[in-house]
């Protein structure tokens, strides 16, 4: 199921306001069931374009073929959502 931008928007808010980026996670799972979410180590992101960046915390955008995940800049052709927060 693709992200809208009004849905990334909704994203970035509920990032930005969260205690966590995993709560955001957890919450974002709530509220869109239909959605895949996933915290990963910021590292693990690098030489990547977060879709939006809420200060430290950024979203990427992901894809999948069934099989195997790339990163897209396309909210259209985003699956899930990749959530980061940078080390301090």
């Amino acid at each position: 199921m693709a992200i809208s931008q009004d849905e990334l928007h909704s994203a970035g808010e509920l990032l930005a306001g969260a205690a966590s980026v995993r709560e955001a996670a957890a919450t974002w799972r709530a509220a869109h069931p239909e959605q895949r979410v996933v915290v990963v180590d910021a590292m693990d992101m690098r030489g990547e374009t977060a879709a939006l960046r809420c200060g430290t915390r950024s979203i990427y955008l992901a894809t999948s073929d069934g099989h195997c995940w790339s990163i897209t800049e396309q909210p259209g052709d985003a699956t899930a959502l990749v959530l980061t927060q940078d080390d301090a």
